[in-house]
């Protein structure tokens, strides 16, 4: 049978060694090209890739030559047949120029739609991959609009307790000021079930839609309050972006003062509140403010790891969100049962994570890709302190008032 070869070209200002890994190296594959992915960077290992769009391909490495050659098999879901794709990597004055050959397209109607999408696929990949590991930007994200929704976990046992007649879908936990979602009066606890004509029932469902779109663009959001079925319109907020310290110790000295207005906020925040409101519970499912606490200092414990993993780059992948575990609140909760223990446990945690970002070793800052994800999250507004001070915030006004 008669094949077609596809081939590209890509120079890229950055080392062998950093393309050669964006190529066998899961967290790094996931920075410029899929959403998720495995993989085994030997002979006959394992090559795993998925968007979160439903497509994925598996298939196995053939040939590795370190920070010279890669090739693997390419099984595409619903394509007709394996393909092979193979990279070669030269060292040039301007860094690396990369040679990606994907061969063994069929000719005729039934391949025309996989030529057409590999096509397009290492076409924006590989522009995308030299944005990574050049300046750190993945342009999928930084283009990107946002809806400025916090998401929380959505089960059955939760869709009956808030009477809606559906168990799968996207609940919103707060929404952010200044974005589309507010304005357009979506609120706490409402569950997104479509968003642009499209199913959204998990947090991937909705960068699928946002993937497609840009800021001002206006889309229709289904969902559920309550019993009752709601549609609006919603306009899609520019992302805000922020400078990116080059250093990691410029990065580490950001951080502190980040960290430092944050644990302050919430210090004033909490002044005079008593132990009985700090433990006042609106309802058997509401947080009182001391769980809150339990959760932020959780969150930062977790963060912590999260820190530890994207600089020895390997990052672990959840194909979901489990929820919060009662059980782990209280746990936390009855180690730090005054308002001042907890506090001063959330201060000294945060406090451990600034000087984790102090003790960074410097050369991370050359893993474009890895820093700028990073600097760019933790530098982020606080929208995950701020949501939940507005929770603590209704239950002290309702300890208040009886």
């Amino acid at each position: 049978m008669s094949t077609e070869t596809l081939n590209f070209e890509q120079t890229v200002n950055a080392s062998l060694s950093r393309v050669y890994k964006a190529f066998t190296n899961a967290t790094s594959l996931r920075q410029w090209l899929c959403d998720i992915s495995t993989v085994d960077p030997k002979p006959g290992g394992r090559f795993y890739m998925a968007w979160n769009d439903g497509y994925y391909t598996s298939g196995e490495y053939t040939r590795l030559e370190k920070n010279q050659l890669v090739s693997f098999t390419w099984n595409g879901r619903r394509e007709p047949g394996q393909t092979y794709v193979e990279v070669l990597l030269i060292e040039t004055d301007q860094g690396t120029r990369l040679t990606l050959k994907h061969d063994g397209l069929g000719i005729g109607d039934a391949w025309e739609k996989t030529r057409e999408e590999c096509s397009d696929g290492w076409t924006k990949g590989l522009k995308n991959l030299a944005s990574v590991l050049e300046t750190g930007e993945d342009q999928r994200f930084v283009l990107r609009p946002m809806l400025g929704i916090l998401l929380t976990d959505f089960d059955e046992d939760i869709a009956e307790q808030l009477g809606i007649p559906v168990s799968k879908g996207v609940r919103i936990d707060d929404t952010v000021e200044d974005f589309g979602a507010r304005a357009a009066g979506l609120q706490k606890d409402d569950v997104i079930i479509e968003m642009d004509g499209q199913i959204s029932n998990d947090f991937a469902s909705l960068g699928n839609v946002l993937n497609g779109h840009q800021a001002g663009d206006k889309i229709e959001v289904v969902f559920y309050r309550g019993t009752e079925k709601m549609s609006v319109m919603m306009e899609l907020s520019r992302r805000p972006l922020h400078e990116i310290p080059e250093t990691t110790a410029e990065l580490a000295e950001a951080v502190k003062e980040r960290y430092k207005e944050m644990q302050k906020n919430l210090s004033q925040f909490l002044d005079g509140v008593t132990e009985e409101e700090a433990s006042y519970k609106i309802s058997p499912d509401e947080w009182s403010v001391k769980e809150v606490l339990a959760h932020l200092l959780q969150s930062e414990q977790f963060y912590q790891m999260y820190i530890a993993e994207v600089v020895g780059g390997h990052v672990r992948w959840a194909d979901d969100f489990g929820g919060n575990l009662q059980a782990f609140i209280d746990a936390t909760v009855s180690v730090y049962p005054t308002l001042n223990e907890m506090l001063a446990a959330l201060d000294r945690t945060r406090g451990e994570t600034v000087v984790l970002f102090t003790k960074m070793p410097p050369e991370f800052s050359k893993q474009k890709g890895s820093y700028w994800q990073l600097a760019y999250g933790v530098l982020e507004a606080p929208y995950h302190d701020n949501a939940h001070m507005e929770q603590m915030q209704a239950c002290i006004d309702a300890a208040r008032n009886g």
